[in-house]
């Protein structure tokens, strides 16, 4: 059974790692690092106790923007990420958060499916927004759910 806790200090490495493998293009370990305080909601799931995936989100009055979330890619698959994200609206929900918006590349489509069955719809396009491996842009999709 998975449990999530809050992000600690001393998580920062296995999280980076985390990253790096999970998105096309990470964020490095000093941006993971800065997207912490007291403004963040931040969580980390745990399998058989070993951190497997992790959630960074910022409260601003009653919105929140949900940076980033990551499931290692030997966990994906298993509803990890929807047991995350779940827990991370209940918390946004305590804390009196009525919206809680993201963006998503355009490509991704399991997470835009994740999202969509968790009550997000999609509001606007960004063009151009996520930077590819290889050179180029791509879109992004910017969805909310109201909580």
């Amino acid at each position: 059974m998975p449990q999530i806790f809050p992000v600690e200090a001393d998580d920062f490495d296995c999280l980076y790692e985390i990253e790096r493998q999970a998105h096309l293009v990470p964020w490095s370990l000093a941006t993971l690092k800065n997207n912490q305080g007291e403004r963040y909601l931040n969580l980390k799931l745990l399998d058989a106790g070993r951190i497997v995936g992790f959630a960074v989100c910022q409260t601003v009055l009653d919105e929140a923007t949900l940076f980033n979330l990551a499931v290692e890619p030997a966990s994906q698959g298993k509803g990890f990420g929807k047991i995350l994200l779940n827990k991370l609206m209940e918390e946004l929900r305590k804390k009196g958060i009525q919206t809680l918006w993201l963006e998503v590349r355009e490509s991704n489509s399991i997470a835009r499916r994740l999202y969509e069955k968790q009550g997000f719809n999609e509001v606007d396009i960004r063009k151009n927004y996520y930077p590819k491996p290889n050179g180029g842009r791509e879109n992004a999709v910017v969805m909310a759910c109201y909580l």
